[in-house]
């Protein structure tokens, strides 16, 4: 086939690919293997660490997983921890949805249950559930003013206390580590993140004054804790 047609083809041949996965069903056993290599940063159970230096994944919107995968693997977001990891031989689309779609599923604590008197005393599965609590500690500012400021700028996109929106593949906030959230905020105003995927020009981030994202932090900081 002549190169030339062959580029005309290059868009339907995308558009079926997309459809094909989209009707495939995500293999959550696999991705919880090929979770097993994420975890040496991101955690066992995609909790993050390090303070943020390693953001939480557990319960984020598979398809926004998806879309920050893609995002590495095509040079297009640069992250020097994530080049190793990220070329199609190595991580194909079946394997970025399928891992996506398992992080997606996993539901993180913000605190231990209480201890069954009733039941034996498990050590081993009670150390396994430790693992499973993430919550967020207190971040410095103004926590109302942060919440005014949320549900007027971000809530519409967000959701509820930053809950995130599924259907829209909007990430969720809260239970993310402030650290981490405050340097995605520098990258999309510096921008070198784009906020908004319809709208790459929006530069709503900029327009907030060091004061005023503080404070929204501060907020989400404690949401997780509803």
């Amino acid at each position: 086939m002549a190169p030339r047609r062959l580029l005309h083809l290059l868009p339907a041949l995308t558009l079926l690919l997309a459809a094909d996965l989209a009707a495939r069903e995500p293999d959550l056993r696999y991705g919880e293997e090929i979770n097993e290599l994420c975890a040496g940063c991101h955690g066992e159970y995609g909790e993050g660490g390090k303070d943020g230096e390693y953001p939480r994944l557990a319960g984020q919107p598979a398809d926004y997983l998806a879309r920050q995968l893609y995002l590495f693997r095509n040079r297009e977001l640069p992250n020097m921890a994530m080049l190793e990891h990220m070329d199609e031989r190595q991580f194909p689309n079946e394997d970025i949805e399928d891992v996506s779609a398992y992080l997606a599923g996993i539901q993180l604590m913000t605190e231990m249950p209480p201890l069954d008197e009733s039941a034996e005393f498990d050590a081993l599965e009670r150390l396994r559930m430790t693992k499973q609590v993430l919550n967020i500690p207190r971040a410095e500012g103004d926590v109302k003013a942060g919440e005014r400021i949320y549900n007027r700028e971000c809530r519409s996109c967000h959701g509820e206390s930053g809950r995130g929106r599924d259907d829209k593949a909007v990430p969720m906030l809260a239970g993310q580590y402030t650290d981490y959230l405050s340097r995605q905020v520098e990258k999309y105003r510096e921008g070198i993140r784009i906020h908004d995927p319809d709208d790459p020009d929006d530069r709503l981030l900029t327009q907030f004054t060091d004061d005023e994202l503080r404070d929204v932090f501060a907020y989400l900081s404690i949401t997780d804790d509803r």
